[in-house]
């Protein structure tokens, strides 16, 4: 009898190719988002979707604070419609970036998710800014 782990066959690596291709063009990690950050070399806005009070207690580091409500075309309209936007929230315990995503790709906005959000950066041991 097989584990659970071999229990369904693994997909053929054309279509692992395939679907790991898709994630990397729907995520990004906390470790990607702080290189680039630290090198100068970010080419993306890096949202913090959570609310006001919660960016001013701590956020990520060169982070802009706009609520996953506050997400609008008046808003967006401070940058160019090319902009790759990166959106975190709290944690995997928190859709506020799920629905930030869904907000900016409904307005015609490229878009990744941070996964992780403020529980992976912690977890990566990189600090914050904030009060």
């Amino acid at each position: 009898m097989p584990s659970a782990v071999a229990e369904h066959p693994a997909a053929s690596p054309a279509e692992a190719l395939a679907h790991f291709s898709r994630k990397l063009a729907f995520e990004t990690d906390c470790a990607d988002v702080f290189a680039a950050l630290a090198a100068g070399a970010a080419d993306f806005v890096l949202l913090d979707v959570r609310g006001r009070k919660a960016f001013a207690r701590a956020h990520v580091p060169g982070a802009v604070s706009l609520p996953h409500r506050d997400i609008n075309a008046r808003r967006l309209d401070a940058w160019p419609a090319e902009t790759l936007f990166v959106v975190y929230c709290a944690g995997p315990h928190c859709n506020g970036a799920d629905r930030a995503t869904l907000r900016l790709a409904g307005l015609g906005r490229a878009v990744k998710l941070m996964i992780g959000g403020m529980t992976g950066w912690a977890a990566e041991g990189f600090a914050f800014e904030g009060s």
